[in-house]
């Protein structure tokens, strides 16, 4: 099967032929019909998330159909038409005390696909059928993608600003062009914060149903009640604090984000809340997978074929697009 490879920080994929894996026991094999391209693969090209041990095909939003099962392996047919979703959380110990507290998300032992399992930016992908998702029939396979990580990870952020009415959203990337469109169902107002002077993503929030978009380094109209910060970019901090009204909440939700600087307390005091967000959990998938068919989200993704990894992993490092890449083998 061909796929693409993560071999070294600082080198691009490398386009190998590798064998089709077999299913063990409670496994799936899948032929893969699109893969979503996360900010979280240019943090492991770069060396800021780990990979212990390379190679490793990266691609954690993978949607495909089951090609064979393993032993004891029942929840999906073996046919063309079983299609199922992939996301990040590929396995846990599920007897950790985070796991039987329903925090599997924070398992200590924990194997993320394309990371230390082998993803979706290839042929064929090894999954545990445990860890899969039934998709809705209303998305395609490019559409569906975003939602199994930028949809996933999103919405568990957005589940931590509790009902907040005003919502900002720091980086609109592929997470927060899904989570407008859930915000502006559930009648909340979405404020919009991008890099400075750039129009296009700022014009983007807007069609989406953004009450206001601007630059992240400018003051939103009014104060918030909860700012989501998706930019990896520590620097942001202060400023979504300074942004959020007395008992605002700001949730950091990246897997890695550059230092934050020094703040005076002053803007952390009247009970704000500062926070992280860190994986999901198979309910939260299974949540928004219900939810975004009723919320309306349409994706808007940008569809590049496998051998173009490299082009759309350096297209999403350099915002060159609005909503999110695919890959398609």
């Amino acid at each position: 099967m061909r796929a693409m490879a993560f071999e070294q920080v600082g080198r691009p994929l490398r386009a190998l032929e590798l064998p089709v894996p077999k299913p063990g026991p409670g496994q799936l094999l899948l032929r893969v019909r699109a893969c979503g391209v996360c900010r979280t693969d240019l943090h492991l090209l770069d060396g800021e998330v780990e990979i212990a041990s390379p190679p490793r095909v990266l691609g954690h939003q993978i949607v495909a159909t089951v090609q064979a099962r393993g032993e004891g392996a029942t929840r999906f047919a073996a046919d063309d038409e079983s299609r199922v979703g992939v996301p990040w959380l590929g396995w846990t110990d599920g007897d950790c005390a985070y796991c039987t507290s329903g925090r599997e998300n924070l398992c200590p032992n924990a194997r993320f696909t394309g990371c230390d399992i082998d993803g979706g930016y290839a042929e064929y992908a090894l999954v545990d059928e445990r860890y899969c998702f039934a998709l809705p029939a209303v998305y395609t396979d490019e559409q569906a993608a975003p939602l199994l990580c930028a949809g996933l990870i999103g919405y568990r952020a957005l589940r931590m600003c509790g009902d907040a009415h005003r919502v900002g959203f720091y980086g609109f990337g592929d997470a927060a062009h899904i989570l407008t469109q859930i915000c502006v169902w559930q009648g909340r107002e979405v404020y919009a914060f991008t890099r400075p002077g750039d129009e296009q993503a700022q014009d983007f929030a807007r069609e989406l149903g953004a009450v206001w978009a601007g630059s992240s380094e400018e003051p939103p109209p009014r104060l918030l009640d909860a700012a989501i910060i998706f930019a990896p970019v520590g620097a942001l901090v202060p400023l979504a604090l300074r942004a959020v009204a007395a008992a605002g909440i700001v949730v950091c939700g990246g897997i890695h984000m550059s230092d934050i600087p020094a703040f005076p307390y002053e803007i952390l005091w009247q009970e704000r809340v500062l926070r992280s967000v860190a994986n999901l959990t198979r309910r939260n998938g299974e949540e928004l997978l219900e939810l975004a068919p009723r919320a309306g989200v349409k994706t808007r993704v940008s569809v590049y074929p496998l051998a173009r990894a490299n082009d759309a992993l350096a297209d999403l490092r350099a915002g060159r697009f609005s909503g999110a890449a695919v890959l398609v083998p």
